[in-house]
């Protein structure tokens, strides 16, 4: 894959200014990526082109000295392109700093070849054997739902041990592909099973659950502000960024269609096509805001070292999931009014809809579930696990 060689890192408005030049580019190829199931190779190609990759790249390994949050505003254009996509570079993002929270043994092994090195994740399984011998383990089963797997190089699959949950990265080579990615919304994110038959995972490549909480090893390599608080503060945030960029395509669409007009009068003259817009820019503009309220009050209170209360770590869980929740209803509540046409298979609206009611399926983005802790810390109960 083609990459510049630049040594000059691009200020945060020219990184940004290549994010929304890819949108486009990525929205007319939105329906070829549902169609192969999987992040098409040459947008792959472009998000390396443009560096927006190393952004949440530790600076030790190559990545750029920028914030966190402006990989998240990168992903919510992305998103804004192509829901698919922008999903994918989010996980790519994310895995990219959790990369740093390994020991510096895997983190040399991983960029061994620079900063243009992808990683996907699969923590679900129900029939994965995990076993500690020496040295290492060995692993063998099925994991699920590892979005962006098919360009990645690497992926971490989860497991169980003496000291609890663990994650372990396999090199790729040594896991196969299974293409079971079939579903009704982001289909464009290759989601597909992992299977490893037995495998053996290093020691060093083994990492905690602990990490950026007791476990600070990655903030003692990299003194990075994103290496010093819990990692699940942080987490989630990158599905949430698309969400938002999924949400504005919504809006996007919605003001060009109701513009243009329809049937003997101006659609754009309807007092209810003006308030469901309203409300959904409204929602939009609340849910971004919360984000980015909330990655910078975490990013402040990492940099003093102070430690994360219960109450702070489950409001930051509850915000991600009411975001979500928020944007599909804005989503949906333009959807409804879009006619009959937004129905037929070759129309992006449809495509949109379909993601938008998606992407909340991932547990840590149902209200119901992410919302359980702030409720019991708020009311003085002990968090759950």
């Amino acid at each position: 894959m083609a990459t510049l060689h630049s040594t000059e890192i691009p200020s945060r408005e020219e990184l940004l200014r290549r994010a929304r030049a890819l949108a486009p580019v990525f929205r007319e190829r939105a329906a070829r990526t549902e169609e192969a199931r999987q992040c098409l190779p040459e947008a792959v190609d472009e998000i390396f082109d443009s560096q927006l990759n190393r952004i949440a790249v530790p600076i030790k390994w190559g990545g750029f000295d920028h914030g966190y949050d402006l990989f998240l505003e990168v992903c919510s254009e992305l998103s804004r392109g192509c829901g698919s996509t922008g999903w994918c570079y989010g996980l790519w993002g994310c895995h990219s700093w959790l990369s740093g929270h390994w020991p510096l043994h895997a983190q040399e092994e991983i960029y061994a070849n620079g900063p243009d090195v992808l990683i996907s994740t699969a923590g679900y399984s129900t029939n994965a054997r995990c076993e500690q011998v020496d040295g290492g383990y060995r692993i063998s089963g099925v994991w699920e739902f590892s979005s962006g797997c098919d360009a990645a190089s690497w992926v971490a699959v989860g497991g169980q041990s003496f000291a609890g949950r663990i994650s372990m990265l396999v090199p790729k080579g040594e896991y196969e592909i299974v293409d079971n990615w079939r579903v009704l919304g982001l289909r464009g994110t290759g989601s597909k099973n992992i299977h490893v038959e037995d495998g053996f995972v290093p020691n060093h490549r083994v990492r905690t659950s602990a990490i950026g909480d007791t476990d600070m090893t990655g903030w003692q390599i990299h003194g990075q502000r994103r290496y010093r608080m819990p990692w699940r503060c942080l987490i989630i945030w990158d599905l949430v960024a698309p969400m938002l960029g999924i949400t504005q395509a919504m809006i996007d669409e919605f003001i060009r269609r109701m513009s243009s007009g329809a049937g003997g009068g101006k659609t754009a003259e309807s007092v209810a096509i003006q308030l469901r817009l309203t409300n959904a820019c409204a929602a939009l503009d609340a849910g971004r805001a919360l984000m980015r309220a909330d990655v910078a009050e975490m990013m402040q209170h990492a940099g003093r070292g102070e430690k994360f209360s219960d109450l702070q770590r489950a409001r930051y869980d509850r915000d991600k999931a009411w975001i979500v929740h928020l944007c599909k209803d804005a989503v949906n509540s333009l959807y409804d009014v879009c006619g009959a046409h937004a129905l037929f298979e070759d129309d992006p609206l449809q495509r949109i809809h379909r993601d938008a009611n998606a992407l909340p399926h991932r547990d840590g983005l149902v209200v119901d579930f992410a919302g359980e802790n702030f409720g019991r810390v708020a009311l003085g109960l002990p968090p759950k696990s």
